[in-house]
This record gives structure tokens, sequence and C-alpha cells, in this order.
């Protein structure tokens, strides 16, 4: 069995190759850190590594050419980040490039992939989004906005995969905070408690090797996204607005930070 990775060189992307290549799987793994490839590489020994930036369509489209003969039987699309600050104020060429990689090469990958395993009728797609991909997020308004994208888009092609009997599965992974570069890279802190990339990746792979469809790691935020469904929108945007500027780092001026989620 063989899966590609983005975003492997760190957080839940990481765990996830390591998880996978102690259950005997080959790896196929992604990321724009070249010394953390090698490194990976170093650790499995017989693991395939691309260097890719998934922020310029060329190099999605070259994880693919690179993938597309080698028979992938999982495709993991955990490659993300956030940017912290008010809608106004935050860089604009930071928030496309996000876009790019949170919505336009998570859709490419899905869709070229999911051709091939419907080809095929096997295969596994993982999207890593978030809880956020329920709700409303001020102050982080384009990341929550391009994670509710990926859930939806799951959602839909799961209907489709459904109604075809298909054999392929996809599953969407929407934690709540883990404890990976995302907040440290933006400088600001946890308002719960996160939990290790280590249980969300385990957790996410159970779940989609079950042929679950959504997976959400943790009580506390299964119950929360719950809830959520029966809270006036504006109601819910103020309480998150609250959550997320409770996190904003003294001093700060609610415009800067980039969050890396692998």
């Amino acid at each position: 069995m063989k899966a590609l990775i983005t975003g492997a060189t760190s957080g839940i992307g990481r765990s996830m190759a390591r998880k996978l290549g102690s259950r005997g799987w080959e790896l196929i793994l992604t990321g724009r850190n070249e010394a953390a490839l090698e490194q990976l590489k170093s650790e499995f020994g017989s693991v395939e590594t691309i260097v890719a930036d998934l922020s310029k369509r060329e190099d999605v489209f070259r994880v693919y050419e690179f993938c597309k003969d080698k028979d992938v039987d999982m495709l993991v699309n955990n490659a993300g980040y956030g940017i912290f600050g008010r809608f106004e104020k935050t860089d604009l060429e930071d928030e496309l490039n996000m876009i790019d990689v949170n919505i336009v090469a998570v859709h490419i990958l899905t869709k070229l992939f999911l051709r091939d395993f419907k080809e095929r009728d096997h295969g596994i797609i993982l999207n890593v989004a978030s809880s956020a991909g329920f709700m409303t997020g001020p102050l982080l308004s384009s990341y929550y906005a391009s994670k509710n994208y990926v859930v939806r888009l799951s959602l839909a092609i799961a209907e489709e995969l459904r109604r075809d009997r298909s054999n392929v599965s996809i599953t969407v992974l929407c934690p709540g905070p883990v404890d990976t570069n995302f907040n440290n890279r933006a400088g600001v802190s946890f308002s719960v408690k996160p939990i290790t990339p280590d249980y969300a990746a385990e957790y996410a792979l159970r779940e989609a090797f079950d042929r679950r469809l959504i997976a959400i790691p943790g009580f506390s935020v299964r119950a929360g996204v719950f809830a959520s469904r029966f809270v006036p929108h504006k109601l819910l945007s103020a309480i998150v607005y609250g959550i997320q500027h409770s996190k904003k780092p003294a001093g700060s001026t609610d415009a800067e930070a980039v969050a890396d989620n692998g």
C-alpha cells in the first residue's frame, strides 16, 4: 500500500507519515522544506520525497505527475496554513497564497486522484480540514472560510461516491486545536488545551480506514461542533471573535501573523 502525504514535514502530516510507515505503507512525502524531507527520508529509508510549494499550481500538478503511475492507494491532503488578523488589515498576497494551498491545491489533487481511484474502484482520500470548517471565524476569516470549502467539498464528493456504490472513500478530519506550528508561528496562544499531532493522526487514520466521513477527535470539540448548529450565526460569530481575540499577543496590532498548519 502506498500513500501520498502533503505538508509532511511537521505536525499532523509528519505524524501520519510515521504511523503509516510503522504499518508498512510505502510513502511519498511532499513539503516546502527540503532539509526536513531529507531527514524524513533518512528516518524511513525507502520513502520517496518531492519538494513542492503548493501555493504554486505548477507545483501541484508536478506532484500529481510524479505520483500518477505509482499506484497510490491513499491521498492525504494535509498542507495548509492560516492568517490571523482583521480582514481589511491582513496582507492580500499572503491570503491569496493561503487560498491556493488550502483550497486550490486540495481541489486539484482531490479531483485528479479521485479520477484514478474511481477507475480502479479503490482508494482513500483523507482531507485535513478543521472544526473551523463548520463555523465563521472573525480574525481568522479566510482560514475558516477555506476550511469550510474543504468540508463541503468532501461531503459532496462522499454523496456522489455513495450513489455510485464506489469502493473509493473520503474522510475529512476536523480537529480543534492541535499542538503544531499553527499558533506558534502566529505568535498567539491556545485558548483551550490542544491535542497532540500523534493523537490527531491516529484518530484520522483509524476513521479513514473505517470509511467514516467526518472525523472530529475529542468529545468536547465534537460537542461544540454539534451545538454550533443551533446557535444563531451572529451570536456564533461573536463567540468565535472572543475566542480568537483572546489569543492575540500583547502589543500586537490584530493584523500580523501567518500561522502554519503543516
